[in-house]
């Protein structure tokens, strides 16, 4: 039967409570736990442990404790106080700096390290000033000489003032685009294509380097440029296949004045060693002569003051000396007889006949017989010629001692 058919046994819902006692007689109703008795024994229980008094005599008011609101309040202070406290620390890595706000006003900037900041009051922002950042470009832009070029650009900067680079411009590397941009146009625009498609790209970076340096500092935006350099330079697509042309004639020409300047510089040299040798040559042919010269002019001086002291023995001296350096270069003899107008040749085979064989020796020993007989003819006119210059030699000496001794009669 159903608890709560009419005129039932069962008049008690399941969950009155209202079951029988073990012994089998009829229980105390007992329900569900209330929630608001539960949430007042909580509090009594939190007022005694701040000074509050609990209920009397089991009734169901209670007094409130004399410093029982008071302490709660100063329990969720502390709390709050101790959290607050706790998230004012924070720490600064090795490669950064941070950038201290008090207020939204600049306080100062810290190193690395642990530190403390007052939160909610003070701002910190960490800012790397050590990590290399980049920036590139392609753009198209006019020359010098009014042609276009297109030129691909990168920078490398870092962050060097954490303060300027957080306040005093909005947007930093905005900022710096559009001064790449600026400072790539002016250089550009002061030179011509040719020099920018060839060998003027360190040129044109160094110069964008300067300008864009310079329009950072004025900016003011504490970023310190480490390089710039130009990727990529070329002409318009349409007139590329005649600047290629242009540009490979260029590189032909400084291959051939390379090679010519190579020429030159090993021709240079040594024509300049040649003429060198030569003047030095000329400078000991010179200082031999003069130095003969002198030796000659001393040799004179001692012989005159010789011939003053005695004139025929220095007179007869000389003579024989003479004849001695004359006849020792002859292969003839000459024989004075007593009567001096009748000289006798006296003509020494031996040696004539040495001497041809040490001709023959020295012009080869396998030499025909055509050759040798015109060697022969040829000796023999030699003779003949030494022999002539012999007897002028030797008429001159006699003339010369015939005037002597009518000099001395």
């Amino acid at each position: 039967m159903a608890w709560n058919e009419p005129g039932g046994g069962n008049q008690h819902d399941p969950w009155s409570g209202g079951g029988r006692k073990p012994g089998g007689g009829p229980g105390k109703d007992q329900g569900p736990p209330d929630l608001d008795e539960a949430l007042k024994k909580m509090q009594d229980k939190l007022g005694g442990l701040f000074g509050g008094k609990g209920n009397k005599g089991g009734g169901s008011g209670r007094t409130p404790g004399k410093f029982g609101g008071f302490g709660l309040t100063a329990l969720v202070g502390v709390l709050v106080l101790a959290i607050w406290v706790a998230s004012g620390f924070y720490l600064v890595d090795q490669s950064e700096r941070g950038v201290v706000l008090r207020l939204g006003k600049y306080h100062e900037t810290v190193t690395p390290g642990l530190h403390w900041n007052p939160p909610i009051i003070d701002s910190v922002t960490n800012v790397n000033v050590t990590r290399i950042r980049s920036l590139s470009q392609t753009t198209s832009m006019l020359t010098k000489d009014e042609n276009i070029v297109k030129v691909e650009i990168s920078a490398q900067y870092i962050v060097q003032n954490p303060k300027d680079y957080l306040i005093n411009v909005r947007s930093p590397e905005r900022s710096l685009e559009f001064a790449l941009d600026s400072s790539l146009r002016h250089e550009v625009g002061t030179t011509n294509l040719i020099a920018i498609l060839t060998e003027g790209r360190e040129i044109l970076a160094q110069g964008v380097f300067d300008r864009l340096q310079r329009y950072l500092d004025t900016y003011g935006v504490g970023l310190r440029l480490q390089t710039v350099n130009i990727e990529n330079t070329s002409a318009p697509d349409e007139v590329q296949s005649a600047f290629d042309d242009v540009i490979r004639a260029r590189e032909d020409r400084e291959r051939t004045i390379n090679q010519a300047r190579s020429y030159e510089n090993s021709v240079i040299p040594e024509a300049e060693g040649r003429a060198a040798r030569i003047l030095e040559e000329a400078q000991g042919y010179r200082e031999a002569v003069v130095a003969r010269a002198e030796g000659e002019a001393q040799r004179f001086s001692a012989l005159l003051t010789e011939y003053q002291r005695s004139p025929e023995v220095t007179r007869e001296r000389l003579y024989i000396e003479a004849m001695q350096e004359v006849l020792s270069n002859s292969s003839k003899v000459l024989v004075n007889t007593e009567q001096g107008s009748n000289n006798m040749m006296y003509l020494p085979l031996d040696r004539l006949a040495g001497g041809s064989a040490v001709s023959n020796r020295a012009s080869g020993s396998g030499s025909s017989s055509s050759s040798s007989s015109s060697t022969n003819n040829l000796d023999d006119y030699e003779l003949d010629q030494l022999t002539d210059r012999v007897l002028e030699r030797v008429r001159e000496r006699q003339g010369s001692n015939n005037g002597i001794r009518r000099e001395g009669r």
